[in-house]
């Protein structure tokens, strides 16, 4: 690793988040922490344009190296990641695109970090790459961005917050703003379709806790919550999976560590209207024409506009118990899909990069807490994402 050209290659550049995060390594670099970084994707004159863009940040930008490479030729992604301490990508799907980059990783001995809330995506990795990166003394780690570093890392942060060897409960009760990107719902719509081969998958790639241990989730059920005054609807995405492959492998989630996943609603009518049209969708992802309408509602690479972004937020409530204590915690920041997705898939790039020997001796397809834990949580709070303690009982 230590002759590697790169701390950081960021895969995907041209793209809609890829941009959001170049600029954001840009302005770190501008801040004064040292590392290098490259572009790199299929198009040089579009890395161009988006180096051109950089340099107006910092005129540094402009000495940007640009590697070229495309997921669908597995050599030149090895050429990207011999030359690469941590291969930062935001080419999705992940499902479709991911998998040879993984490969290309493992095979040359490259860190990795994406955006991918992609259950099936994140299965298959597991399957397949977990013993190889684990012998190659590689971290696979999926999921760095709002899926799913806020309630990984909330839920690290909250267990910290209650006496060690308890058996602990926690609720993640998440209130967010904002909208899509075209990359995003394309994942969602792949997913969709797919429900049955990742629900397979999920068996397979299932890790269970040392013996001992368990860790296992919460019977889902829509319940009215007066500490929050709002209703809490189980909430189907990749962030509970996450949270349990974490606490199988850290001590400190105790003997017997429970978690559930919920959206917080205001209104019972927005329950029922929002369960609707899910039902809709995923009815039409299931069919070739209705799939392919779908599909047109937002091309890859489109994204909200700034002015969009700034009026959006996030807020991740934890409801946690354990050892005879009560606590609340919460995570905050602003718009979660895209402006604080870029910093913490960065930052997550930059733990892995330059954080090396605070990290856990710890190999192979992780997650966020059990490949950075404790520095990660920090170089967050650092950038502005807020962990707190709300309330003790």
């Amino acid at each position: 690793m230590s002759e590697r050209r790169f701390d950081v290659v960021v895969f995907g550049a041209t793209g809609f988040t890829g941009k959001l995060v170049a600029a954001y390594l840009t302005r770190k670099r501008l801040a004064g922490e040292a590392f290098t970084f490259a572009l790199a994707g299929r198009s040089r004159a579009k890395l161009q344009e988006v180096r051109a863009g950089l340099a107006a940040i910092d005129p540094r930008a402009a000495q940007l190296e640009i590697l070229l490479a495309d997921a669908a030729d597995p050599a030149s992604l090895e050429a990207v990641a011999a030359q690469a301490r941590v291969v930062l990508t935001t080419v999705g799907p992940y499902a479709v695109h991911g998998e040879p980059l993984v490969a290309a990783c493992v095979a040359k001995g490259a860190d990795y970090v994406d955006i991918t809330g992609e259950p099936e995506f994140v299965d298959r990795t597991i399957v397949k790459y977990d013993d190889a990166a684990r012998a190659a003394g590689v971290r696979v780690v999926s999921c760095c961005g709002f899926d799913s570093i806020p309630h990984d890392l909330g839920v690290l942060f909250t267990v910290g917050q209650l006496p060690a060897g308890a058996a602990i409960t926690i609720e993640g009760c998440v209130r967010a703003s904002g909208t899509f990107s075209g990359g995003t719902w394309q994942s969602a719509i792949h997913g969709f379709a797919n429900a049955r081969e990742m629900r397979k998958r999920a068996k397979q790639a299932r890790r269970p806790a040392p013996a001992g241990r368990s860790a296992r989730g919460l019977r889902p059920s829509v319940r009215w919550e007066p500490r929050l005054s709002a209703w809490l609807v189980p909430m189907p995405t990749i962030d509970p999976q996450v949270i349990l492959r974490s606490a199988r492998v850290l001590e400190a989630y105790g003997p017997d560590f429970r978690y559930g996943h919920y959206a917080q609603v205001k209104r019972l009518a927005t329950v029922i209207g929002g369960a609707a049209a899910i039902v809709g969708i995923v009815a039409a992802a299931q069919l070739g024409p209705t799939r392919r309408l779908l599909e047109r509602v937002r091309g890859s690479g489109e994204g909200p506009s700034e002015a969009e972004r700034k009026k959006s937020k996030f807020r991740v409530t934890f409801l946690a118990q354990g050892g005879g204590q009560r606590v609340v915690t919460a995570v905050s920041g602003g718009d979660p899909g895209y402006d604080e997705t870029s910093k913490m898939h960065s930052e997550a790039a930059l733990c892995l990069a330059l954080d090396r020997v605070k990290l856990p001796a710890r190999a192979g397809v992780l997650t966020t807490a059990s490949a950075m834990g404790a520095p990660l949580l920090e170089r967050l709070q650092a950038a502005g994402i807020r962990f707190e303690v709300v309330e003790r009982s």
